[in-house]
């Protein structure tokens, strides 16, 4: 005689015991989202004081002769030319050096390295990287570069500098960046007859350039206003003349900010603060240019889908 199985289904708890719970639930998230508005607002109103003190300080000064004259030791004469020129210099070189490699070398770690404990371990030490004091960048390029391959303080010294520090922020933004592409993409990709190497050309990095871009920009907008690993390697805060070679002696305009900030004369400080203007304005522009090739990416690979 066959023995029939009693299965017993667990009671459903009361919804009338758990409204407490949901309530104090809710109650906890709107605590929380409390505390995120105001210190969003608080950090905010903070870096707006900061601004409109920058701005009114510093808007006088911000004549075209500021914009193309030499720093001088007369605040009326003062411009900030040759570090505005020295700005461009080592950015355009830094990118020209460290994007090719950190892309690259992102690429390989993400789609051609075996996934082995030494792939592992690179990564780690690759973030790790990430968060070095520039300073410590700056000691390194001081051995490196200004000793055992003698370039002196030159610009093609800093821009060597400043790729080693944004250099992990590059691989680790575009790992990231490729890692959110759907594994369907590459396996459509080579169903179609594609080859390894035009499936990550002509499909990944397509879709993962939006991510790409960001953290190159973000990148190169660290560099841009760091001055530690600069000052380091010997980077000069009185530039007189503008630099026409990667050979000549520098200054940027995080240095030049530096120089004129720390002297007592309001004159000078006022100077410091139209610098530090015309550094923001640089920064929001590769903000607002990250922002367009972002958007356009977006587009043109909703497009080919």
């Amino acid at each position: 005689m066959e023995t029939q199985r009693i299965i017993r289904i667990p009671e459903l708890p009361d919804l009338e015991s758990l409204r407490p719970l949901v309530a104090r639930k809710r109650a906890l998230e709107r605590a929380f989202l409390a505390i995120a508005i105001v210190g969003a607002v608080i950090i905010f109103g903070i870096l707006l004081i900061l601004l409109l003190g920058v701005a009114l300080r510093g808007l006088p000064y911000l004549t075209p002769t500021f914009l193309t004259s030499p720093p001088s030791r007369f605040p009326e004469k003062a411009g900030v030319l040759p570090a505005l020129v020295g700005s461009l210099w080592l950015i355009v070189l830094t990118g020209a050096m460290s994007i090719p490699v950190g892309v690259l070398s992102a690429v390989y770690l993400e789609e051609y390295a075996p996934r082995n404990r030494i792939r592992r371990w690179l990564l780690l030490n690759i973030s790790n990287m990430s968060g070095i004091p520039a300073i410590m960048y700056g000691v390194l390029g001081l051995v490196i570069f200004v000793k055992l391959m003698a370039l002196g303080n030159s610009i093609l010294a800093g821009s060597l500098t400043m790729s080693l520090l944004v250099l992990p922020i590059i691989v680790i933004s575009t790992v990231e960046a490729i890692r959110l592409v759907p594994r369907s993409y590459r396996e459509a990709s080579l169903a179609l007859g594609a080859t390894k190497w035009q499936m990550v050309t002509r499909t990944v990095l397509p879709a993962a350039m939006p991510g790409i871009v960001s953290g190159i920009l973000l990148a190169l907008a660290r560099a841009l206003g760091e001055a530690a690993p600069l000052v380091t390697i010997g980077a000069l805060a009185y530039v007189a003349h503008v630099p026409t070679s990667v050979f000549d002696p520098f200054t940027v305009l995080s240095i030049q900010i530096f120089g004129w900030a720390s002297r007592p004369s309001s004159d000078f400080l006022g100077l410091a603060a139209a610098a530090i203007i015309v550094l923001l304005a640089i920064v929001f522009l590769l903000t607002i240019a990250s922002v367009v090739i972002r958007t356009r990416a977006i587009r043109m690979r909703g497009g080919i889908r």
